[in-house]
């Protein structure tokens, strides 16, 4: 649903039973794509005769290409860090290929170690921070950096001080013992609860009581204070459908907190970047709360998340921005899989950051407003600071507003710090500005002044990075041409939403790589010039940037709301969304002069839909023309249409010069499962 907000702030929830609910699909494509096949895609690439493809997940966007994420073996190992994404065209010609760390051939000098598996072991453990530890080691090809080499990956689980679990991997060089990196499985953060208000929850029934899950498995159980990461907890239920009071003495509270908070973000991933949750499949997650003793910290252990009662078990960490960050781990993990160390350490905590402030916005809850600050709501510092920045990382006293080459050398929580900041940048620009009531002033690193082209249209690039373009030991740089490419698809060479991308990564000290917007408006999404014909343009607020004005029709379809992206701007038309019978209608009256030669109708259109079938329009969104009481329609776009950008449209009009003429848009959506048509940037042209 897209124009209903839920009622928040963070007295008693009450929850309400939705049945039949089906989670949306991931795109909508016209036609099914070639299937991937990792015997062809291996001759294709000219890969090692020892090298085997293993497939891990395929993006599908509407015109039918394919991005196929793979990992590798070679001569029976599992190649670490020899992850790629190959790109292929309808048809199921290879486009275009990331490998991972550059390495097209990941083979090994040998096969045999020289070092014993008990001194890798050891290593590991001296590594790790845990306690009551136990490794194993796997004998591995490491394709991460440099040279790829015989390595064992160390796996060492225990418990830290903090009670936060830990897997740690350690890559240890089979031949030289020396370690060549580590990270951590449990990724985590920090944050707090009771700061959503009262809010809609949708629980399901079961007998005579109700539970806490909904109808996608999103469910929230009560660890009672165990800190055993083996036990999935007590599921609430309760036996009036009435959860909490507010306050942390009620066990039910920090349920309510994370279950909206799990629910939200995956409506965010569902309705706006069309992800059908963490997996992908329409499948929920697991929260687990009241875990451990005074525990002060979140985490994303791979199948669920977790929240301490924080500091005298009076300060859950179950926040909203809390709990997207670490849904987003789960995300990452299963598209990119960016390892949590070195530079790709960094990018995967940016990116809980940068969902987690994307779907704060999405919520717009009047008692936590969208904001650029981490962890605002916690007092973590005990002056009422944030945790962290986005506008100027360095505020926090450990985070880089820039980047460097010392950037991998950092924690990941603070190598975050210059795509945070590439986020803001890239959203809302640079220099002084107030969003939502909080001011902001974020300089740049290199003394440009970057002008901003909107946060819808930069989570739509980032999400498309993430699931497309980088690989498990990404850089920055990879970052940035990953980006400036993803911008290229959907909004078009020359777009100013790729320009706003590549200067914010300049911004950010992220020098220019292989990709570059170009300018001559040519390819992918909607293509053309950033802004519609300003000569001769007959409609007034042709761009909706002045709000539900001059046009008339419905109430609504006019809006700044950010669960669809505005191709310019902050303002759109978004026609449908409901997931209900729905007729929509917008429209505008001006006169073709009688001396026009010509007379062209452009608009912009983006179609993302829940409709599953590659067959049937259930759902459609017609342009029409109305003169003298008769109608003509121009086109039917439907369902079946489903882009994952901006398409520009023409119509010659001339025929009506010398009459009024009524530019129309009409919506028609069915019973259920909604599409969303947005327009943006029209235009009637004449000369």
């Amino acid at each position: 649903m897209r124009r209903n907000s839920p009622g928040l702030a963070l007295g008693a929830a009450v929850a309400t039973l939705l049945g039949g609910l089906t989670a949306a699909t991931a795109a909508a494509v016209p036609a099914a794509p070639t299937p991937a096949s990792p015997t062809g895609d291996h001759a294709a690439l000219g890969l090692d005769k020892n090298e085997k493809l293993v497939q891990r997940a395929v993006v599908t966007d509407a015109d039918g290409t394919t991005h196929v994420r793979y990992d590798r073996t070679w001569n029976g190992l599992r190649v670490v860090g020899g992850d790629l994404v190959v790109e292929k065209s309808k048809a199921g010609k290879v486009s275009d290929v990331a490998f991972n760390a550059g390495h097209r051939a990941v083979g090994a000098r040998t096969t045999k170690p020289s070092l014993e598996r008990s001194a890798a072991l050891a290593a590991g453990e001296k590594r790790s921070a845990a306690k009551n530890e136990k490794s194993d080691g796997e004998l591995v090809v490491w394709a991460g950096s440099g040279t790829p080499r015989l390595a064992y990956d160390v796996l060492t689980t225990g418990v830290k001080e903090d009670q936060t679990p830990s897997r740690l991997h350690t890559i240890v060089d089979a031949d030289s013992g020396k370690v060549i990196t580590s990270w951590d499985e449990i990724v985590h953060g920090t944050g707090n609860s009771m700061y959503s208000g009262t809010v809609t929850l949708h629980t399901t029934r079961n007998g005579s009581s109700w539970e806490l899950r909904d109808s996608r498995n999103n469910h929230t159980t009560d660890m009672n204070g165990s800190s055993n990461r083996a036990l999935t907890g007590t599921l609430f239920t309760d036996a009036d459908d009435v959860w909490g009071d507010g306050s942390p003495s009620n066990r039910q509270t920090a349920g309510v907190d994370a279950q909206y908070g799990a629910e939200m973000t995956y409506d965010y991933y569902d309705t706006v970047l069309g992800r059908a949750g963490i997996w992908d499949n329409g499948t929920g997650a697991r929260s687990r709360v009241h875990f451990g003793n005074a525990y002060n910290n979140a985490f994303w252990d791979g199948t669920q998340m977790t929240y301490g009662d924080g500091r005298g078990n009076t300060h859950p960490l179950t926040s909203l921005d809390v709990a997207a960050h670490e849904m987003s781990h789960g995300v990452t993990e299963n598209t990119a899989d960016l390892i949590y160390s070195g530079e790709a350490g960094g990018l995967n905590e940016a990116t809980s950051d940068i969902f987690g402030t994307a779907v704060e916005f999405y919520a717009e809850n009047s008692t936590d407003r969208g904001d650029y600050l981490i962890g605002e709501k916690i007092d973590i510092n005990g002056n009422g600071t944030p945790l962290r920045y986005m506008d100027k990382p360095s505020k926090d006293g450990r985070s880089q507003d820039c980047w460097t080459t010392g950037t991998k050398n950092l924690d990941p929580h603070y190598s975050s710090g210059p795509l945070n900041h590439w986020f803001y940048l890239a959203s809302e620009g640079s220099g002084a500005k107030t969003v939502n009531g909080v001011a902001y002033d974020s300089p740049t690193c290199n003394g440009s002044s970057v002008t901003g082209t909107g946060r819808a249209a930069v989570e739509q690039i980032w999400y498309r990075t993430l699931a497309t373009k980088l690989t498990s030991t990404s850089t920055y740089a990879a970052a940035r041409d990953g980006a400036i490419a993803s911008a290229k698809e959907l909004y078009g060479e020359g777009s100013q939403e790729c320009t706003a991308v590549a200067a914010a990564f300049s911004a950010i000290n992220v020098a220019a790589g292989s990709e570059s917007c170009g300018s001559d408006g040519g390819g992918g999404g909607g293509g053309g010039d950033p802004e519609p014909p300003a000569g001769g343009n007959l409609l007034q607020n042709p761009g909706f940037e002045s709000g539900a004005t001059v046009w008339t029709g419905s109430s609504g379809p006019i809006t700044n709301n950010t669960g669809r992206p505005a191709r310019t701007g902050s303002w759109k038309m978004w026609l449908g969304g409901n997931g209900r019978t729905t007729t929509e209608t917008e429209q505008q009256t001006v006169t073709i002069p009688s001396t026009a030669t010509s007379a062209v109708l452009t608009f912009y259109v983006r179609v993302d839909t829940s409709e599953r079938t590659t067959t049937r329009a259930y759902d459609t969104m017609r342009p029409q023309v109305v003169v003298g009481g008769s109608t003509t329609t121009l086109a039917t776009y439907s369902n079946l249409d489903a882009t994952n950008g901006y398409v520009k449209k023409s119509y010659d009009l001339t025929a009506y010069k010398g009459s009024s003429v009524t530019v129309r848009f009409l919506l028609d959506e069915d019973v259920s499962l909604q599409t969303s048509f947005v327009v943006d940037d029209t235009a009637l042209t004449v000369s």
